[in-house]
């Protein structure tokens, strides 16, 4: 109806995601149940007053979501922190005509009153009506904010990103905690099993971590800023001219065996943020300790790569799939001699 999208020029969805407290909290928690026969689940107040009841069979796994007044003040907090901070629209996806989010909206209207959103477009609409205004802001290259529950938190972190850059894996999520902390992290876009498979089969891992020194770099910032570290700070500045410089040159891992893998683009981050560190000046420190580091990693490219490659074509033991063994894992993601002794030379 209208077209495919351009990942060049379309606006992003960002997320705003209420977690805070284990609300709306969909995976395994103490409100988890296996239900002991057939009958009926019931949930009481503190007087006894009936609250809601759910018919339910044996085995049945029953599941109860809750959010408490605290987090939703913090998730309101933080909408209009980030509309504030880019410009952009914040949409809270709530449908009215379901209870649960009925309640949350006679919230987020109180506390938005907390609030100088003057200048702000803030708006509360249903995923459907949310949904379309965002694509329709996305194809005219608008960025907007979705502010939602736990679970829309965890589709849309996935659906955009896949629509903006093929994958989650290579995007960067930031989770702000109430008490002054963050939490940086990536998404692996379902990918997981596929990837430990082939590199079982083949000595092949292609992972690609780029959102994981994304998320290193912002957390590292956030540490610098919160504590006053200066040196946190260099590290953080310094990862991102080496993330610039592995993106320029595409050391990102291959899918095919026998091409670079994961191993070999942490090489390259690795050689890449040495540089970066040893041609700094903003900390004398840190540029004695890398200047050495980054001329060893520089001078064994080739043979450090080449060992590196020389580990893969072949089967991979790991000693288990969900609980594998550490020294055989180890073994595996650090197959060069040449790499091991430069970096355990540094460390010492």
């Amino acid at each position: 109806e209208h077209g495919a999208f351009n990942p060049a020029t379309m606006g992003s969805v960002p997320n705003v995601g209420l977690m805070a407290q284990k609300a709306e909290e969909y995976g395994s928690h103490d409100k988890t149940f296996k239900s002991p026969g057939d009958g009926v689940i019931r949930v009481v107040d503190s007087s006894g007053k009936k609250l809601l009841e759910q018919q339910v069979e044996e085995g049945d796994i029953w599941r109860m979501c809750q959010v408490k007044d605290l987090p939703i003040q913090d998730w309101v907090k933080l909408a209009v922190n980030r509309a504030r901070a880019t410009g952009a629209a914040a949409v809270f996806w709530l449908d009215e005509s379901r209870a649960h989010d009925a309640q949350l909206i006679k919230k987020v209207k109180r506390y938005l009153q907390d609030h100088d959103t003057e200048d702000l477009e803030i708006r509360i609409m249903s995923p459907v009506e949310a949904t379309r205004f965002s694509l329709q802001r996305i194809v005219g290259g608008v960025d907007t904010i979705s502010v939602t529950g736990n679970v829309l938190r965890d589709y849309l972190t996935d659906l955009f990103p896949i629509l903006e850059v093929g994958t989650s894996a290579k995007m960067l999520s930031i989770v702000p905690l109430m008490d002054g902390g963050g939490l940086f992290e990536t998404g692996a876009g379902g990918s997981a099993p596929k990837h430990v498979q082939q590199f079982e089969e083949e000595g092949h891992l292609r992972w690609d971590s780029l959102g994981e020194f994304l998320a290193l770099a912002a957390s590292l910032e956030h540490l610098g800023n919160i504590s006053r570290n200066k040196r946190a700070l260099v590290l953080s500045k310094s990862l991102d001219q080496a993330t610039g410089k592995f993106l320029d040159n595409d050391k990102s891992p291959s899918r095919k065996v026998n091409e670079l893998d994961n191993r070999g683009s942490h090489f390259y981050l690795a050689l890449y943020w040495a540089q970066a560190l040893a041609g700094q000046s903003e900390d004398k420190k840190l540029k004695e300790h890398f200047t050495g580091l980054a001329q060893q990693l520089e001078e064994n490219e080739a043979k450090i790569v080449d060992e590196l490659s020389g580990a893969q074509g072949a089967p991979v033991d790991l000693g288990g799939y969900y609980h594998a063994d550490p020294d055989k894992v180890t073994k595996a993601m650090r197959p060069s001699a040449t790499l091991n002794a430069i970096l355990e030379a540094a460390a010492g």
